[in-house]
């Protein structure tokens, strides 16, 4: 089975693809937080399940819902309630929200799609440009990004072909890489951005990408030249791939005098005034200086 994660309206949603069955498996979490909007959708869902679990017949949806491991926010692999979009189809059915019908719409074009792509791989590149294109980026950064997945694929096509985990470990190498050339984890630099659920490189600048993938670039050629194998081989061909782009990264700021990691991101209006805003410290007052008597 392969992790491939996907989108809906920004907001990110776990996936697992079955290859020898070709079945998409969702997380179901993930699609109830989208639904619920709520703050613990967690919550949300273990009284679903209870409600569908008590309630009578064979035909629940519930009944069809597998556990399968997938990356959680902390990197570690945790299993977690997974459906197929049929499935979900039905839940979504149980679940009161404005964003219901955009989403069965959404699921229901899972399967064809999918099919569409075995037939043709092209159709899913087209498919991701036209996505971004709506959410206003430019051909420029959606090139980059696209440069950017291609040099992350190659990566994690070494990393499994030489002992390294999908999942926990895949993703202690990624925030380790993160690490040396943003000078901050990935979730310290998504907490920057005011992000949640969404993707990290989604919201990258131009020049935040470029740099990723620079490390990403080097981390697996130092791998390869070393024949590193294993996640403690492979930590360090991390570790000098990162320094390779934060020297490049701080050279540039040097010349420019702007950071290149930012907290700009591309969420909507609304989303951006949600978020949790970090307060600056507050100045000191200068004490009035006393009169001598």
């Amino acid at each position: 089975m392969k992790i491939l994660p996907t989108q809906f309206d920004g907001a990110s949603i776990r996936r697992v693809y079955d290859q020898e069955t070709d079945t998409w498996w969702f997380s179901v979490i993930d699609i109830v937080q989208i639904l619920t909007d709520s703050n613990n959708a967690r919550r949300y869902w273990s009284d679903l399940k209870r409600k569908l679990t008590q309630e009578a017949g064979s035909n629940q949806p519930y009944a069809e819902i597998v556990q399968l491991k997938l990356p959680s926010a902390d990197g570690k692999q945790r299993e977690t309630d997974c459906a197929t979009a049929p499935t979900l189809l039905r839940l979504v059915q149980s679940i009161p929200s404005p964003k219901a019908e955009p989403i069965k719409l959404w699921l229901a074009k899972v399967g064809y799609e999918r099919m569409q792509e075995l037939a043709d791989p092209a159709q899913a590149l087209d498919r991701a440009r036209q996505g971004w294109r709506q959410l206003g980026r430019s051909d420029k950064w959606i090139q980059q990004r696209m440069t950017g997945q291609e040099t992350r694929n190659k990566l994690t096509d070494y990393w499994s072909e030489h002992g390294v985990q999908q999942g926990r470990e895949y993703a202690i190498l990624t925030n380790l890489i993160h690490q040396e050339w943003a000078g901050l984890s990935v979730a310290a630099h998504k907490a920057r951005k005011g992000l949640q659920s969404q993707n990290l490189r989604d919201h990258m600048s131009e020049a935040e990408l470029i740099f990723t993938a620079l490390a990403e670039l080097s981390t697996r050629q130092i791998a390869e030249r070393q024949d590193a194998t294993g996640l403690q081989q492979n930590k360090g061909a991390a570790q000098a791939g990162g320094r390779i782009a934060r020297q490049a990264r701080e050279q540039l700021e040097n010349q420019t005098g702007q950071s290149v990691v930012t907290g700009a991101n591309y969420l909507p209006s609304q989303a951006k005034a949600d978020a949790p805003v970090l307060a600056a410290p507050k100045a000191r007052q200068a004490r009035p200086k006393r009169k001598k008597p």
